[in-house]
């Protein structure tokens, strides 16, 4: 049975790193024969703001909230903004408090890969260890690779936007097969 695999995030600009870097993910996930989609940055910005006080969804938040419901593991990349999650991805992760009244409660029990690419190691660490607490926040279990990259000093994508770094490459690859073993881990 091939696993749903869904990716959200990367920032306003697309094929941003942190984008990449979760497609790569996703693509290692594909050829090992899981089902992806991804909600890039520029989908994500076409989100409106969560706003719990309003139920009703637009049709990008309800596919974004139907996706991830559907899946069996997520990769969630983002820049490191300051140390912290951007914006956009943050925002659609509080849309996904609409799944709190699920069968499966947000992330609960499901694997999630987490990316981070950040202006600097100080940034990286911090934003990744924030993303681990959310994901744990939302009862999800982060695979034990999570992905930090500093793009001042990392230059690991080609001009076609591959993966030429085979550091880099590896981790994503390890992380994909987490994801995929993790997914198709029976329940507990």
């Amino acid at each position: 049975m091939a696993r749903r695999i869904v990716g959200i995030g990367g920032t306003l600009r697309a094929n941003s790193s942190s984008e990449l870097l979760a497609r790569a993910v996703l693509a290692e996930c594909a050829r090992l024969g899981a089902e992806t989609r991804m909600f890039g940055g520029p989908a994500l910005a076409e989100l409106p703001h969560f706003n719990p006080e309003a139920p009703g969804r637009s049709p990008e938040q309800a596919e974004l909230v139907a996706a991830v419901r559907a899946a069996d593991a997520l990769v969630i990349a983002t820049p490191g903004y300051h140390g912290g999650v951007s914006g956009v991805v943050k925002n659609a992760l509080d849309l996904l408090e609409d799944t709190r009244g699920d069968a499966r409660v947000y992330f609960d029990g499901m694997p999630v890969g987490l990316i981070v690419s950040a202006a600097g190691w100080q940034a990286g660490g911090v934003t990744l260890a924030a993303l681990r607490g959310i994901v744990h926040a939302m009862r999800g279990w982060p695979t034990p690779v999570g992905i930090a990259l500093n793009s001042i000093e990392q230059k690991p994508f080609g001009p076609d936007g591959a993966i030429v770094d085979a550091g880099v490459a590896q981790m994503v690859a390890v992380q994909a097969q987490q994801l995929m073993a993790f997914a198709l881990a029976p329940a507990a």
